[in-house]
């Protein structure tokens, strides 16, 4: 039999197990057989493709996003922090995947939600997963903050931007801010602080009373510049969301009536499963909504 040659591919470094794994040599062969795309150094099966074979200068990034979701809303209320949004992922205009969540539990305090590419939304919540370790790993009974959360997505969204591989999201982070360790019972509640904030894909970034992502911000907010407050609520708080949400579905073709609601309190995180909403199409306008258009028939 033939030695198995060794690769020295710089993926994964000397001395791994060359493409014998995948194809066999033979004795008339003058040499293994060379690398390419389909047929990597690294051993791997045939068609996984070798990053050192790709690395060349005509190599792009992806620039646009394939799955995507729609417009996620936030409001602060008297007890904390609400976020909301659908369960879709479209396709272009496809309504593809109808039961994914886009409203993630970061820790008991934060809650992270996204608008945009989900593949690229997965990747980030990779890495708040090694945040979350790293903490509890400590073992000092301390853990990061909305405001923590915040600032480190800022630096990530701004970083990729730089690098021109964007991460292609609108995200919100919500949560309130945990007792400082050696807090007096005084201080507790002068210290959960409730805390909204969106980022963009390019690491704008702003917090305020009521945040959205997407088409809401044309259609949401300003029901929440009229009717949110800081002292409202649980109830009344979960009205306004549920009518802005409606809103959403009956004007967002890339909606659909599947949502989740997710609230931090100092009680901690919760996420509702799924549910719809009482929707109506029976309105005036929704009759003939090009009556009066240009060019309409």
């Amino acid at each position: 039999m033939l030695p198995r040659p060794t690769s020295h591919s710089k993926a994964l470094g000397p001395g791994v197990a060359g493409p014998e794994l995948a194809v066999a040599t033979s004795a008339v062969q003058a040499g293994p057989p060379k690398a390419s795309a389909q047929q990597p150094l690294s051993g791997a099966d045939s068609f996984m493709v070798d990053p050192h074979c790709i690395a060349d200068p005509a190599r792009q990034h992806t620039q646009y996003p394939y799955v995507t979701g729609t417009s996620v809303l936030g409001i602060k209320y008297k007890d904390g922090v609400l976020v909301a949004c659908d369960t879709l992922g479209a396709y272009g205009s496809t309504k593809r995947y109808k039961s994914v969540e886009r409203i993630k539990k970061v820790n008991d305090h934060v809650i992270i939600a996204a608008s945009g590419e989900l593949s690229d939304f997965q990747h980030i919540i990779k890495l708040l997963d090694e945040l979350t370790t790293d903490d509890f790993r400590a073992d000092d009974g301390i853990s990061l903050g909305p405001q923590e959360v915040y600032a480190y997505l800022c630096r990530v969204m701004y970083n990729r931007r730089n690098k021109m591989d964007p991460l292609w999201n609108s995200l919100i982070v919500a949560g309130i801010e945990p007792p400082h360790a050696g807090a007096s019972a005084e201080d507790v509640s002068t210290s959960d602080v409730t805390f909204l904030g969106m980022v963009g894909m390019i690491g704008t970034h702003y917090s305020d009373s009521h945040v959205t992502t997407g088409f809401a911000s044309h259609l949401a907010r300003p029901l929440f510049r009229e009717a949110q407050a800081d002292d409202m609520s649980e109830e009344a708080a979960v009205a306004l969301m549920h009518e802005a949400l409606r809103v959403c579905y009956y004007r967002d073709k890339q909606s659909m009536n599947k949502f989740q609601l997710a609230k931090v309190t100092k009680e901690g995180v919760s996420i509702s499963e799924p549910y719809a909403l009482d929707v109506q199409w029976d309105f005036k306008m929704f009759s003939q909504p090009t009556k009066w258009a240009v060019g309409a028939w």
